[in-house]
């Protein structure tokens, strides 16, 4: 029998942003609340079942990537991702352009941004390993154990996929973006 701490509806409220942040990132903002739906009706199913052998939180992560991968091994998705049209850049221009008109605070803000933009876009396109292990470490503050058993492997393992996905983005991160310092 579940516990008045394993309400559903208390599950809900508090970690319903937190997953679907988390699955705007690994998946892409298209599906986010498509997969957040199938991922709380997972957890809605299988409270009764959750016999708290891990935090209840790493069970919840676990379905939502697990939830994640399943969206973007099928079919239907695969053929989706190819027809999402891409943006020409016109707002990112605008932008740009009337940040020259506005104060300093505004202009270190669009650089901010671009900054932003140029990461996310190089973690967006790590290998699925890689861009899980850097989101759920870097982004949602989750230590290495609890990666381990979200993604139900080994410490070690999670360690040095961390270890090589943060090369990679760096590496690429260096010959792709360029950054702006303060004086």
């Amino acid at each position: 029998m579940m516990g008045p701490e394993y309400e559903f509806k208390k599950i809900y409220d508090e970690y319903y942003s937190r997953i679907l942040q988390y699955l705007t990132r690994i998946g892409g903002p298209h599906d986010a609340e498509d997969m957040a739906q199938d991922v709380f009706d997972k957890i809605n199913n299988g409270l009764g079942g959750f016999q708290g052998k891990s935090k209840l939180s790493t069970w919840i992560f676990r379905i939502a990537t697990n939830t994640a991968i399943d969206r973007s091994r099928s079919a239907a998705f695969k053929q989706k991702k190819e027809h999402i049209a891409i943006e020409d850049g016109t707002e990112h221009q605008a932008a740009c352009t009337s940040a020259s008109n506005k104060s300093p605070v505004t202009d270190q803000l669009v650089v901010r941004k671009e900054m932003s933009d140029c990461v996310n876009e190089f973690i967006d396109n790590l290998p699925p390993d890689y861009k899980t292990v850097i989101v759920l470490s870097e982004l949602e503050g989750l230590t290495n154990k609890e990666i381990a058993e979200i993604l139900g492997t080994s410490l070690e393992n999670v360690k040095i996929r961390l270890h090589r996905a943060r090369a990679k983005l760096k590496a690429a991160l260096n010959a792709g973006c360029d950054f702006y310092y303060n004086d």
